[in-house]
């Protein structure tokens, strides 16, 4: 028996009409993981440009801190290396959930552009926990066409 369009997956629709078709973002991340080819990360970054130019929107975890109010989530790699970290859809970002988070939606092209200006940051993570990418700030001002 086929399926309707969901390709098995519980998290295909979204109730928050600012994330659907970010399952599209999340399946080339998949393919670009299996065939890390110029080719592929060219029709990665093209499936969020589609996305960003359509309205999408991204989650982004923020957390308590005592001195500072609300922050944004940073990651930290081994490297030494700070990335912002945004996630494609709720169920993504509650996989890595640690400490006491709130999350909300943020227009792709605004995170996308402020990470651009966050000093001390390499760029942004999506979905640090499973399908993940790493978008560099060239890479971002690829997507953004600047």
């Amino acid at each position: 028996m086929a399926e309707s369009g969901n390709n098995g997956r519980k998290n295909d629709w979204n109730p928050d009409p600012g994330l659907r078709g970010n399952e599209k973002i999340e399946e080339y991340i998949g393919y670009l993981q299996q065939e890390p080819t110029q080719e592929m990360l060219a029709v990665t970054l093209s499936a969020v440009r589609r996305r960003m130019k359509a309205g999408g929107q991204l989650v982004i975890a923020v957390s308590p801190k005592a001195d500072r109010g609300l922050e944004a989530q940073i990651l930290q790699l081994p490297d030494g290396s700070r990335w912002a970290v945004a996630y494609t859809g709720f169920e993504e970002q509650e996989k890595g959930k640690t400490e006491l988070v709130s999350a909300f939606l943020a227009d792709m092209r605004e995170v996308l552009t402020k990470v651009l200006t966050m000093d001390g940051i390499s760029g942004l993570i999506l979905n640090p926990w499973n399908r993940t990418m790493r978008l560099d700030k060239p890479l971002i001002r690829l997507i953004l066409g600047a």
